[in-house]
């Protein structure tokens, strides 16, 4: 008799998993809750609180990036596999985390500065950190027998500009908030801020395993799938 029921691996998601994605949902209902009654800034007013949003964000995409970076730097230097798996990972949130902060950071800026953008420092290396990561993903699908060791270059030019963005509003004369703004934010707004980095955070990690998994198992396909072709048995 033929035994038709699922194992308990396949039937069932990690417990870890379904753990972490249980404090995300709890996280999401309670985080704009706490944004919400966060004390108005006086000169934005109610605008300001892209700030809950943006910061994170931004933050995450130069964490996304420097993971990529340190992640390709051992993958060229030792072919790990699982280095190129963290390393595309990272890079995809990089990239998506970073449109997050490029859109939300021009709505903020209207109210602020009165203009979408501004070829400020802050905004500029922030931009070509996320073009070098979208350079990253077209050179890692379109770059030919070596396109992962060109996108891992790339990787390593893109995690470069990490120290450059945050160090710039420092260096260079900008109109955009300094670094300054965290640890002087009213102590009203700071259960907010911290509740939200921790949840984009946790978020982060979340994305960064599952990515993982499925170019594992990305790979393994492929390696299944020429395996059998050169068996023949992908044959009409």
């Amino acid at each position: 008799m033929t035994n038709n029921a699922s194992s308990p691996h396949s039937a069932s998601l990690p417990m870890g998993l379904l753990a972490t994605s249980l404090i995300l949902a709890v996280g999401f209902a309670l985080v704009p809750q706490l944004i919400l009654s966060a004390p108005n800034e006086p000169t934005m007013g109610f605008v300001q609180r892209i700030f809950y949003f943006h910061v994170p964000v931004a933050w995450l995409a130069m964490l996304g990036a420097l993971t990529a970076g340190v992640a390709s730097a051992v993958y060229l230097s030792s072919n790990s596999e699982t280095a190129d798996e963290i390393a595309a990972s990272a890079a995809e949130l990089a990239v998506v985390f970073g449109l997050c902060a490029i859109v939300s950071g021009p709505l903020w800026a209207r109210k602020a500065w009165g203009v979408f953008w501004q070829w400020d420092v802050r905004l500029t290396t922030t931009a070509l950190l996320w073009i070098i990561f979208v350079a990253y993903l077209f050179a890692r699908r379109y770059g030919g027998p070596g396109a992962r060791r060109l996108a891992a270059g790339l990787a390593l030019f893109g995690a470069a500009d990490v120290p450059l963005i945050y160090i710039s509003v420092s260096i260079w004369r900008t109109i955009h908030p300094k670094t300054s703004v965290v640890p002087t934010l009213d102590r009203g707004m700071r259960p907010a801020f911290w509740a939200a980095m921790l949840l984009f955070s946790v978020l982060f990690f979340v994305l960064l395993g599952m990515r993982r998994r499925l170019e594992r198992l990305r790979k393994q396909f492929n390696t299944l799938y020429l395996d059998a072709d050169e068996a023949g048995l992908l044959d009409d």
